[in-house]
């Protein structure tokens, strides 16, 4: 194993032969690692490494587990993420741990209120400090909003903020910029400099290089539960952090992505989103575009562009429904409702799998079938022997990675749920392929086989709308782009004119194309 030189600073916290199984799986195997203050530890690995794992064991959720763990120089061993936490022990979890029904202040002070005499909550108080403690992060958020109310981005800075709250000396953040902007981010980035200045030690799991590289002091590199080395993030280049990763050489960071378009597949005019909210400001304004078979177009814009509420229009799962003309395959149609979007053809992976995408206690069986049951089930008679198959051949093609296709999806890694999710909508054999965030949280050997798989649909006639916000992974695979701002667009762009600087300049409001411009000639 390769490991970085030790330092001559005291550790904030020592991790020592840290095991971890599950049932018959082992997870981790004997992981040493150490956390010193004042650094941006990266947590590396593909899905399925065991990085979630290991912080769950530091934070408290797991506890049955072989190993020792030092803090402070004492041996310690949580038993609750309330105990880690008084340990100085803080994880930001991927999967949010809010409470949707409860105030942005009383999920700051979960589990720790303020109380006054009698024991009764401070409510005056909490809300006094969660505004104080949001100012002083620089987060523009009101402390008597119900978190349900707010997008995810915004639950997402609720979450950093409440672990911030505490005098937390370990901080551990698993993917904390999935769902924010690029200003958010780079706040984030400056709130984790002040982190690192007070001395503490941020442990950072990303599958985005830009970041590792923007922020990270040292890079540990977890494969198949084993600790594969440890080295500064300056001393480790690209192709050797991959490599740790997966074992293997990637080759291109993308594959080579040739369209062959062929009839119009999707065409729609005067598509209008409105926001129940605000019936002054649609959230999709009068959109007009085309995409073809056998080619990728892809929707560029800024959080709050419209571009979400755009798939989810035509899909027929808009809040406020939608309204305007569409067309598939030469014929108007109705998209009213997910069902008759299904029916259809269509199929949409939404950018939260776990609160859109998947019914996470049910088995991987049940959730790739679950879009296609009707067809499956002639009569009304469900045929396990059947549904196995069909699941058996989707997990091969997308190369899942599961010990036994009857474990429940909640027990998967990222990557590998949203494998389930894309097998779940294949499953029903779509001419129009929706794809909101498809990498998210996916790590870079995932990210790849997604690639090759959208080249393989794509060469088979499947037409795909595909948002991301990873503006490179946009440009790479969009044959064609579409640019909205504020639910109107901006720009389209040929893959030949679209750069980081067009797609932004029109992503911020800069008007490069007539809005109104038909599908036909221009997009």
């Amino acid at each position: 194993m390769n490991s970085a030189a030790p330092s001559p600073v005291a550790p904030l916290a020592r991790l020592r032969g840290i095991t971890k199984r599950f049932g018959p799986v082992t997870v981790l195997e004997d992981v040493d690692l150490d956390l010193y203050p004042g650094e941006v530890l990266i947590l590396a690995g593909e899905n399925g490494a065991g990085k979630s794992t290991l912080i769950k064991i530091l934070g408290g959720v797991h506890t049955d587990f072989a190993g020792r763990i030092e803090i402070g120089g004492q041996t310690a061993r949580p038993r609750s993420p309330l105990e880690a936490a008084a340990l100085g022990v803080r994880v930001i979890f991927q999967e949010l741990s809010l409470v949707p029904s409860m105030t942005v202040a009383d999920n700051i002070f979960l589990g720790r209120p303020l109380t006054r005499r009698g024991g009764f909550v401070d409510n005056r108080r909490q809300r006094a400090e969660a505004r104080a403690l949001l100012q002083r992060l620089g987060i523009e958020l009101d402390p008597d909003r119900t978190v349900e109310t707010l997008p995810i981005a915004r639950q997402q800075l609720t979450e950093i903020a409440k672990a911030l709250a505490g005098e937390a000396r370990v901080i551990v953040m698993d993917e904390p910029t999935s769902a924010l902007n690029a200003p958010e981010v780079a706040h984030l980035f400056e709130l984790i400099r002040q982190l690192k200045a007070r001395g503490c030690c941020i442990v950072y799991i990303t599958h985005k290089m830009e970041e590792l590289e923007a922020i990270g002091d040292r890079v540990a590199v977890l494969r198949d539960g084993r600790l594969v080395g440890v080295a500064p993030a300056v001393e480790l280049p690209r192709d050797r952090l991959v490599h740790w990763m997966v074992g293997r050489e990637l080759g291109e960071q993308f594959p080579h992505h040739a369209a062959t378009p062929g009839a119009e597949r999707l065409r729609l005019e005067g598509f209008t989103v409105p926001d129940p909210a605000r019936p002054d400001r649609p959230r999709v304004a009068d959109v007009s575009l085309s995409v073809r078979a056998g080619e990728i177009v892809g929707l560029g814009g800024l959080q709050g562009s419209g571009a979400s509420d755009l798939l989810w229009g035509l899909f027929g799962a808009a809040p406020g429904g939608a309204r305007g003309r569409v067309w598939l395959d030469g014929e108007p149609v109705t998209l009213a409702s997910p069902a008759q979007a299904i029916r259809r053809g269509l199929a949409l992976l939404t950018s939260d799998r776990k609160a859109t995408g998947l019914v996470l206690p049910l088995s991987i069986i049940a959730n790739t079938t679950l879009a296609d049951l009707e067809r499956l089930s002639p009569g009304g008679w469900r045929r396990p022997a059947e549904e196995r198959r069909v699941t058996e051949a989707l997990s091969r093609r997308l190369a899942l990675r599961a010990a036994s296709l009857d474990l429940e999806v909640e027990t998967l890694s990222g990557g590998n749920q949203q494998k389930v999710v894309l097998a779940k909508w294949l499953q029903i054999r779509p001419r129009l392929l929706l794809l909101d965030e498809p990498t998210r949280g996916v790590d870079v050997g995932a990210k790849r086989e997604i690639y090759q798989l959208l080249n393989a649909l794509t060469a088979e006639g499947m037409a795909i709308l595909l948002i991301t916000s990873e503006l490179p992974e946009l440009l790479a695979l969009a044959d064609r782009l579409v640019v909205l701002h504020r639910g109107r667009i901006t720009a389209r762009l040929e893959r030949a004119q679209a750069t980081p600087e067009t797609v932004l300049a029109a992503a911020m409001g800069q008007q490069t194309a007539p809005a109104a411009a038909s599908p036909a000639a221009s997009s």
